[in-house]
């Protein structure tokens, strides 16, 4: 089974949790240091929550019923498409976030192009939404339908190329602030709680990156094997710290999505270290977006309990 990255709400997650811990990256600039990446790429991220999801699941609803070849007027049932909400906002944000220092040309360049995609497919995305909701297709036998598809997805495959651009751009950049940001924790407090948690999310998102490949030809067990006792050790160094100062320990909520997350990543690295088949119902149940989540020791369990960490850590670690 070939596992896609994830595009939708899930990688969301994994590009806004470090910047959490914003106060900390503010502080750069009361040190006299260089500004920071923290709040310029927060435009970024906020309009790939706004927007992205949308038009991902706009075009998986339309793809539900209609062809990848497109529409035929024989359908059995037209469910249409979601309407976007209106980028007008987000297209002031980035251009405004382009024009921030410090400058980065490739993440400024994706940024233009995500909400340029999005400005293009907007629109026509409202046109197409209207024939079908009004059911004008069964007045002109399809014919509009037709000659909206292949612009629909030529502006689908525009935005996808420029949201999986803007994601990486986003990804390598927050990956530096993490790291920064956790510099700075333990210059100003030391290895405490928060040194603690920022340490840990770190090694979950390495764990995540060392297993997105699935049972693909990209998978690395020794490379998986490495993330998982990295991860392990920074959960054991967080329980320590608890245990030693209960004041400041982190909530059992959030250690247990943790745990879960371990759990769901040693259950992956073991089924294609062991080479374990998915059984039929697995398969069934990997099908479909919504319950594969549910298969043990599969990317889409993994992403789900990764994202169930990530919510937790947004939500409050201390809980």
């Amino acid at each position: 089974m070939q596992h896609r990255k994830p595009l939708s709400w899930a990688l969301t997650a994994c590009l806004g949790w470090a910047l959490a811990f914003g106060a900390a990256g503010n502080a750069r600039a009361d040190e006299g240091e260089a500004p920071s990446f923290a709040k310029k790429v927060q435009p970024y991220i906020a309009c790939i929550n706004s927007l992205a999801g949308r038009a991902l699941q706009s075009r998986s609803r339309y793809l539900s019923w209609a062809d990848k070849s497109g529409p035929t007027g024989r359908e059995r049932i037209v469910y249409g498409l979601y309407t976007l909400s209106d980028p007008a906002e987000c297209y002031r944000s980035i251009q405004a976030a382009n024009r921030m220092e410090p400058h980065d040309a490739a993440l400024e360049e994706a940024g233009s192009a995500f909400i340029n995609s999005l400005t293009d497919l907007t629109p026509l995305v409202k046109e197409a939404s209207d024939y079908y909701e009004q059911g004008d297709y069964k007045d002109d036998r399809m014919a509009r339908g037709k000659e909206f598809h292949p612009r629909l997805m030529a502006a689908w495959d525009g935005f996808m190329a420029a949201n999986a651009r803007l994601r990486d751009a986003v990804e390598r950049i927050n990956d530096r602030v993490q790291i920064e940001a956790l510099t700075r924790i333990e210059r100003t407090e030391g290895q405490k709680t928060d040194y603690f948690i920022l340490a840990m999310m770190i090694k979950a998102k390495a764990l995540l990156q060392a297993e997105s490949a699935g049972e693909g030809s990209g998978f690395d067990t020794g490379r998986a094997t490495q993330a998982l006792d990295g991860f392990e050790s920074s959960i054991k160094d967080l329980e320590a710290y608890g245990a030693a100062h209960p004041q400041e320990k982190a909530g059992s909520i959030f250690l247990s999505a943790a745990r879960s997350f371990l759990k769901t990543g040693k259950e992956l690295m073991r089924r294609v270290r062991d080479k374990t088949p998915y059984s039929a119902g697995e398969k069934m149940n990997l099908s479909n977006s919504l319950s594969a989540w549910m298969v043990e020791g599969s990317p889409a369990s993994l992403t789900h309990n990764y994202n169930q960490l990530v919510q937790r850590f947004n939500s409050g670690p201390r809980i």
